[in-house]
């Protein structure tokens, strides 16, 4: 069986920017997020999502400002810019593709 981790190394930013399409939210936010959509499969640790958030910013994909959390607490928001919304749009019809590929060759007799 393949570890989650392995899986979720080159899927994240496709799984950060879907869960941004959905509304605003902050880090943790996001993390919740993808493990509800994916029925507790899919489990993102904080070491790994904020150098995505981070990198994804760099790159113009989202956008930040601070907050309050529905805690209470200050938190950095993240949402997504138009470049975001494009790059989602490609990299979720580039997955899909893939995905159609692998489901092509399981299926071979």
């Amino acid at each position: 069986m393949t570890d989650r981790a392995d899986l979720l190394q080159g899927t994240l930013d496709l799984l950060v920017l879907k869960s941004l399409v959905l509304g605003p939210l902050h880090g943790w936010g996001i993390s919740k997020r993808i493990r509800q959509l994916s029925s507790d499969v899919l489990q993102v640790n904080q070491g790994s999502l904020y150098p995505a958030l981070y990198r994804l910013e760099d790159r113009g994909l989202l956008r930040s400002e601070w907050g309050v959390s529905p805690e209470g607490r200050r938190a950095k928001f993240y949402t997504l810019s138009a470049a975001g919304r494009k790059q989602f749009a490609s990299e979720q019809a580039g997955w899909r593709h893939f995905a159609a590929a692998v489901e092509q060759v399981l299926e071979a007799t």
